[in-house]
């Protein structure tokens, strides 16, 4: 039993000996937290949903929604993405699939929200791992609001 004890301790020491004490903190680190926490998930959400509230493709989604139902998407929008990530949020919106049903959302409009969150994601400085670790989890619910390729 000492000596498990023993060769335990030993093996954690050389991996706080070995590994740098940043790579073992950013192991440990949930994107969320990588990302910059809550904060800056709504300063991302912020400035996406802008680009696609005034861009020419987009703002048709936007038409006729009050101040205060963009600020409800916004909302959702911002706990899905602290929830996906590993932050402390809860999503309570509607399924994507319910809540884009009847938009008639393409895969060329999927595409191009995704160049304009990318490019948001850029204009933040978000690391490479962290962009695709995010951009992933956002590809999985392109089946569920893209209705027609």
């Amino acid at each position: 039993m000492r000596q498990s004890t023993t060769l335990a301790a030993l093996g954690t020491a050389l991996t706080l000996l070995l590994v740098p004490a940043g790579v073992a903190q950013a192991q440990d680190q949930t994107l969320y937290q990588r990302l910059g926490g809550y904060n800056a998930i709504a300063a991302v959400t912020d400035d996406f949903i802008g680009k696609l509230a005034s861009d020419p493709m987009f703002s048709k989604f936007f038409v006729g929604h009050s101040t205060d139902s963009k600020s409800r998407i916004r909302q959702h929008v911002v706990d899905q993405l602290c929830m996906a990530t590993g932050g402390p949020c809860v999503y309570t919106g509607r399924d994507m699939k319910t809540a884009h049903a009847g938009l008639g959302i393409t895969g060329a409009d999927w595409d191009h929200a995704v160049e304009l969150l990318v490019g948001t994601l850029d204009k933040f400085r978000v690391p490479t791992r962290e962009k695709n670790e995010l951009l992933t989890a956002v590809s999985g619910l392109k089946k569920d609001i893209v209705e027609r390729m």
